[in-house]
């Protein structure tokens, strides 16, 4: 039977949890087609603010990565935007030219910052706070200018906040309220918060009305309506959403605040539905995690044809921590004149909790400081828990210290996700689970504002008792409970020769998935290189590509220059290859290497033929460059040939795969012009010997690399690396970089194994026939039609440089 065209407009959490729940209901009905604007796979907006405050990367908060996509399936169009639907074709055209045939269409186009209409308010300086580019213009803007203003005490207001607070920056709040956080928290949460936060720094302007940004092409500060001003070199726009549904409007889809929608995410249009933040169900918009996954549940059901209750609205709660302070309220925040409120204040210990009962019902909660009971009482809230209830709990309440244990088995644990304690604890006992990873995996519990994390662990030591500590092993990914050793010791007793049989054998509890395939890959050539086929799907994007997709769609190229030097040429050959093919960039990289930035998929073969040079890796795990200063062959104070070692580590080295991108420098004196100290191996020449320095991080996680050995011969230093690398080939876990690598077993440990020599030789031994197999994966590339027509639509290559 041939399959529907299933076309969902919008690359956020609420339209592919939706996704999600399709492919778990049913995923052979449909090809899946995903357009998103922004050129990035699924990542939680939730957790923007721990990458601003430098706690995350884009990495971190990714939900669903490039590989998700293409094992399930799905084609998506990353930075491309749907302009036109054309409801009665059922056909829709994106910005770059493309139309696309739907059976079911799905708008989950989310919501737009509101950014207020203020004089000034397009001047350099103002931006919003909404998504992954947003945050990294305010990140650069931290680098050069330290004052900034916060228009907007919600919520996102004070994350952001807390994130220039990160960056270095003083930071003022302004807040058209007279207490913060006012549509979650009532005034003495609010003010709460307010002292825990003056006591991190932050000022507040609290009854302010911005009138004006201040500056000429440039924002210098805010003119308020009472006369006052303040100084800003940054102007950060928190004070709100709002639903985007400009396309459903044109499209003429009936639109209020948001999309009108039924309790199944209907519109009134046949076979367009909508869900998120953009969705209005019954005069509500919601803007929260929560209620946007259960209307991805509904109709992911409705889609595929299940039997389903309709959506029926959510009572909206909030718990997150705030800066570090916890909050939670759900339900009516603010009592009325018939309301009946318990309250407690201890302001000794920074704890506030309020519980308002209207008509003898529990209808609103207020927690801050201690929120341990947050979902407990979103719970009484929903069931609406009469008063004498809520009493009879409290008065047969322990003295005992709070327990997950205690918990019945219907009690929510993750609000975001509705995951609650029966079905972790019944995970858990069913399927083996051992970590929160595992957890989170399985039941999508922490999985959003990761809240929920410590009592998820609490629910682990609970139901595994004793062997809780003992089962702590890290499992290569959740598809399975084997660590790392224990997969690789397998393979190499059981004879495994391929990624199906490792998983078949093995017992994997899935058909595998994008972070154990790739490692299962790597595994089975470290143990068997002369033998193994690599499996190339298996491989990341990047790696499968030989080429680093870039957030535009786009390629980049760089081509091997052994240890930075290059011929002019060589250099006429980018040139030329760059004007011929519309190169959008060309950028001399930290590893003095020459990238080609904007290059279309199609035309990566043929730049690969026409610049006939090997590849320089960029996007391997395995070595990538070996970076070098002049050395004495022109400095003044080189004691070494730093050039000439370079260029041997690099040729000697090249297309090894490793767990993880490995780069090296050779510097040929103490002054490390070439960053030898920071490297995964550092060379440093001296009067008469080599220092090897292993272990270093250049990157956010930085680490100074440890003096390993020194040798007087450039043959023992290059043994001595062939030795390290294997040992570290064979030892590390998949995408364990040498940093975390060496700081886990231990600078002592690694000097003492790499001192026997015997070993050493064995290692090196190992080493070569590791190397003796590599090919230059350019070349290979565009020699194979089959791989070519796979990956580079037929492109193609002129007949004399094949």
């Amino acid at each position: 039977m041939k399959k529907k065209n299933l076309v969902l407009i919008g690359n956020g959490m609420a339209g592919i949890r939706t996704i999600e729940g399709i492919l778990n209901n049913d995923s052979d009905q449909y090809e899946i087609t995903v357009f998103g604007t922004e050129p990035y796979p699924n990542y939680n907006r939730i957790q923007l603010s721990k990458v601003l405050q430098g706690d995350n990367s884009l990495k971190d908060i990714t939900l669903n990565d490039w590989q998700w996509y293409e094992e399930n399936n799905i084609r998506l169009y990353p930075g491309e935007t749907v302009t036109k639907i054309d409801k009665n074709q059922q056909v829709l055209y994106t910005d770059k030219g493309k139309t696309k045939g739907y059976d079911k269409l799905i708008i989950a186009t989310g919501s737009n910052p509101f950014v207020l209409p203020l004089p000034g308010v397009n001047k350099e300086g103002v931006i919003a706070f909404r998504n992954i580019d947003d945050t990294e213009t305010i990140v650069k803007y931290s680098k050069q200018y330290k004052k900034a203003a916060v228009i907007g005490g919600g919520l996102l207001g004070l994350e952001a906040a807390r994130g220039l607070l990160n960056l270095g920056m003083e930071v003022d709040v302004v807040h058209i309220h007279d207490y913060i956080m006012e549509r979650q928290l009532d005034r003495t949460a609010g003010k709460l918060l307010q002292q825990e936060l003056e006591k991190q720094g932050m000022n507040f302007h609290l009854n302010k009305v911005t009138t004006e940004i201040i500056g000429r092409k440039r924002v210098k500060g805010l003119q308020f309506n009472d006369g006052s001003q303040i100084k800003a070199d940054l102007v950060v726009m928190a004070v709100g959403i709002k639903p985007n549904v400009d396309l459903a409007r044109e499209t003429g889809i009936p639109v209020n605040r948001g999309i009108l929608v039924n309790d199944y995410m209907e519109t009134e249009v046949a076979n367009i539905y909508a869900v998120g933040e953009c969705a209005e169900h019954r005069g509500m918009v919601y803007g929260l995690v929560a209620p946007l996954y259960q209307q991805g549940e509904i109709l992911a059901k409705r889609i595929c044809g299940i039997e389903t209750i309709g959506y029926k609205g959510s009572v909206l709660s909030t718990q997150l921590k705030v800066s570090g302070v916890d909050v939670f309220s759900a339900g009516k925040i603010n009592e009325e004149e018939n309301s009946k409120v318990s309250m407690l204040h201890d302001d000794l210990q920074g704890v506030y909790q309020k519980v308002i009962f209207e008509h003898g019902k529990m209808t609103g909660a207020v927690l801050f400081g201690d929120t341990k009971d947050g979902n407990k009482f979103l719970k009484y809230i929903k069931s609406s828990v009469s008063v004498e209830e809520y009493l009879q709990s409290i008065e047969t309440k322990t003295n005992e210290s709070y327990s997950v244990a205690d918990l019945p088995p219907d009690e929510l644990i993750c609000g975001c996700n509705g995951v609650t304690k029966g079905v972790i604890v019944e995970a858990i006992q069913s399927q083996g689970l051992t970590t929160v990873d595992q957890v989170k995996s399985c039941t999508n519990a922490s999985r959003s504002c990761g809240g929920c994390k410590q009592l998820v662990s609490e629910l682990l030591q609970g139901t595994l008792g004793d062997s809780y500590d003992q089962n702590q092993k890290e499992a290569i990914c959740n598809c399975t409970i084997l660590s790392r050793d224990e997969v690789v010791n397998q393979i190499r007793e059981k004879g495994l020769t391929h990624i199906r049989e490792v998983m078949n054998v093995l017992g994997w509890k899935t058909d595998g998935c994008s972070k154990c395939k790739p490692a299962l890959n790597y595994y089975l050539g470290m143990i068997d290189p002369l033998h193994y086929q690599d499996e190339k799907e298996a491989r990341y994007v990047n790696e499968r590509m030989h080429a680093n997709i870039q957030k535009d769609g786009t390629f980049s190229v760089v081509p091997r220059m052994y240890g930075g030097i290059t011929t002019a040429e060589d250099l006429r050959k980018i040139a030329d290859v760059a004007d011929k093919y519309q190169v959008g960039t060309i950028k001399v990289t930290g590893g003095q290497r020459i990238d080609l930035l904007g290059v279309k998929k199609q035309d990566l073969p043929k730049i690969w033929a026409e610049l006939d040079m090997p590849s320089g890796a960029a996007y391997a795990k395995g070595l990538r460059t070996v970076k070098t200063c002049v050395g004495d062959s022109y400095c003044r104070f080189g004691t070494q040939d730093s050039i000439g070692m370079g260029i041997r580590l690099e040729k000697k080295f090249e297309g090894l795969n490793t767990p993880h991108k490995v780069k090296m420098a050779v510097s040929a004196c103490p002054r490390n012009c070439a960053e030898s100290g920071i490297k995964d191996v550092g060379i440093v020449g001296v009067e008469g010997a080599w220092e090897m320095y292993v272990g270093g991080n250049g990157g956010t996680h930085l680490r100074k690399a440890e003096l390993l050995f020194k040798f007087k011969s450039g043959e023992e230093l290059i043994e001595m690396i062939g030795a390290f690398l294997q040992y570290y080939r064979e030892s590390a876990n998949y995408l364990e970089r040498t940093s975390a690598w060496v700081e886990r077993l231990g600078i002592d440990h690694i000097r003492e194994v790499l001192s026997i020599e015997s070993k050493v030789k064995e290692l090196n031994a190992r080493i070569e026939e590791a190397l003796s197999v590599v090919q230059d994966p350019w070349k290979q590339a565009i020699s194979d039609t089959n791989l070519l027509k796979d990956l580079y639509e037929a492109v193609k290559i002129p007949a004399e440089t094949r």
